[in-house]
């Protein structure tokens, strides 16, 4: 999805419109997962970039989409641009922090 948003319609007010385009982002990324996987993978990742418009997009993170649509509404931006765009992904474990380093620090610290 790459798209921009206007900010204003005739018969809307702003509150609706905003709702409205969050709804549209949430049915998208909704339709997007519900797409068979390639083999191999585990997941759909989404690459996404937000801006005032295409040129000045910047990197953002899927989760932080509708604290960027409300931030937009708040600066009181005329349009933006939103861009979506569905990859294949594969779970990694985290790495796991040494437990023992922990524990050490703690007995060091009741002595």
């Amino acid at each position: 999805m790459r798209k921009t948003f206007k900010m204003s319609h005739p018969k809307h007010k702003l509150p609706r419109l905003v709702d409205a385009i969050k709804y549209e982002v949430k049915k998208y990324l909704r339709r997007e997962r519900r797409k068979p996987l390639p083999p191999g993978f585990d997941y759909w990742d989404f690459d996404c970039r937000y801006g005032a418009d295409e040129a000045s997009s910047e990197v953002i993170h899927v989760a932080t989409i509708n604290k960027h649509i409300s931030q937009a509404e708040a600066d009181g931006l005329e349009s933006f641009y939103l861009e979506i765009l569905a990859k294949p992904g594969i779970r990694r474990k985290r790495p796991v922090e040494d437990a023992g380093d922990e524990a050490d620090t703690i007995l060091a610290e009741d002595d």
